[in-house]
């Protein structure tokens, strides 16, 4: 008797994120959620990302859950002690550009299965940034979906950099930040000089980051489609500009909440998931626990940012004049300078005992879900940004680089979300702008959060937007790896 062949495996994909904390973050969960959909992963970070998350994150014993995943390690190119941070962030990707491209060629060319249980790599998901992953796909026939983890309006920006320049707007005549831009469809009423990428303030149309992002366009087209970490009811007018340019988008955010809602429907419970890299302080936990609701401003400006010892005092000074209470994520290398500590005037440090927490790093996404938490002081990453608004927690931006000018002007001036405070660190301004979020203006934020916190829910649910979209993900992931 003929025996019956055997199923093939799920389909074998390779994520390779930017080695940042914030691309690192999202796309783990997006990893946890193709896992759950039954596909086989091989998640790709490099030897330094990989170290920290052995260090810090729970990763390994999470992952360990599904069968059909795999963390690989390939090597970016930089010494050990390089800080790949603050204004050292270009070296990386540069590194990675040049010296990472053969690493990546070689682990997928060389792969075969191990066993019968997994075939090979026939997917890539890779960051949109590094364009040489799309040399090796097509160079190799595999296909590939970009993912990018900024919003969807400051893609939209830098598909428009070359609009811009031809207009005249790029570079700046004058020094009047508040000039509107018009090179930029759908933000004609709004969007001015200051609110564009910190780079776009350069002269210098030849300068690295201008060469690099006015590209964007042309580089995102070439793959088979863009993941985005948005929703529609969020970014919806901005994304049907984006879809001239790449018209297959899975919009599948916000990707946290995502993964939660698919596993609350799991059988089986998993821990909680982090992918952090840095050490969290789970004490500001029972801090919180003790604090009235809707009480605390929470203070972070991720994992990047650095602040000079000037920007601290006004910052701190800020907060404790504005007799809110706070918690406030200070990285171990967030402050240029070593000496800070030994200059924090009594008053304040007085103020932070009554009123204030000060951590080296927090699990952000169950502070913002505290019921304590009223409101985010925060450099308005794009991980950061959804994460307030699904927990409904209203936002004052304080932009440090990239997408996060235009996230904080499209939180603040489309969304009403909040307050923007970008290129500004004036105690005064600090004190007013938490008064009028914590207090004067409280409930117009509080009301607008947690209208577009329910939209962030719906999408998710079934017949949700996002819900939708990675079914559609999945199946053309089948579709385009059949044998």
């Amino acid at each position: 008797m003929d025996q019956k062949p055997q199923p093939l495996p799920p389909p074998h994909v390779l994520i390779f994120p930017l080695p940042l904390q914030g691309p690192v973050n999202s796309m783990f969960k997006l990893a946890e959620l193709l896992c759950l959909s039954g596909l086989h992963i091989t998640f790709l970070v490099t030897e330094h990302i990989n170290a920290r998350l052995l260090s810090y994150s729970n990763i390994q014993s999470r992952f360990s859950n599904y069968p059909g995943f795999q963390l690989k390690t390939i090597p970016d190119g930089l010494p050990e002690d390089h800080p790949r941070s603050g204004d050292k962030y270009m070296e990386l990707f540069d590194s990675l550009k040049s010296k990472s491209k053969p690493f990546f060629k070689e682990m997928l060319t060389s792969c075969s299965p191990c066993d019968e249980t997994r075939r090979p790599v026939k997917f890539i998901i890779a960051d949109g940034y590094l364009g040489f992953t799309c040399d090796v796909a097509n160079e190799i026939g595999i296909p590939i979906v970009y993912v990018r983890t900024i919003s969807a309006c400051c893609l939209w920006i830098f598909f428009c950099l070359p609009k811009l320049i031809e207009a005249g707007e790029l570079p700046f005549v004058g020094d009047d930040l508040d000039t509107l831009i018009k090179s930029v469809p759908g933000t004609e009423s709004f969007l001015r000089r200051r609110d564009l990428p910190g780079f776009c303030r350069s002269c210098d149309l030849n300068d690295e980051n201008m060469r690099l992002y006015s590209k964007e366009g042309e580089e995102n087209s070439r793959a088979h489609g863009l993941i985005l970490n948005t929703f529609e009811e969020l970014e919806g007018p901005i994304l049907t500009h984006i879809r001239s340019v790449c018209p297959n988008i899975y919009t599948i955010g916000p990707l946290h909440a995502h993964l939660k809602t698919k596993l609350s429907k799991q059988t089986t419970s998993l821990a909680a998931s982090s992918s952090s890299l840095w050490k969290e302080d789970r004490n500001c936990m029972t801090w919180l626990d003790s604090q009235p609701s809707k009480s605390v401003i929470y203070v972070s400006f991720g994992s990047i940012a650095k602040l000079t010892k000037i920007q601290l005092m006004e910052l701190w000074h800020g907060l404790v004049n504005s007799c809110a209470r706070f918690l406030w994520v200070v990285r171990p290398d967030s402050v240029v300078g070593k000496d800070w500590e030994s200059q924090v005037p009594e008053e304040v440090k007085e103020g932070t005992r009554v009123r204030g927490y000060i951590v080296g790093w927090a699990p952000q996404e169950e502070v913002l879900a505290h019921s304590a938490v009223g409101g985010f002081l925060t450099h308005n990453g794009w991980n950061s940004t959804l994460e307030s608004i699904y927990e409904g927690v209203p936002m004052i931006s304080w932009p440090y680089f990239l997408d996060q000018q235009v996230n904080g002007r499209f939180m603040s001036e489309v969304w009403k979300l909040g307050l923007d405070m970008k290129d500004s660190c004036d105690r005064n301004i600090v004190e007013k702008m938490v008064r009028d979020l914590m207090e004067v203006r409280k409930e117009e934020f509080s009301k607008r959060a947690e209208d577009m916190a329910q939209w962030a829910g719906t999408c998710l649910s079934e017949g949700g937007s996002s819900y939708c979209n990675l079914e559609r993900l999945v199946r053309d992931i089948e579709s385009m790896t059949k044998e």
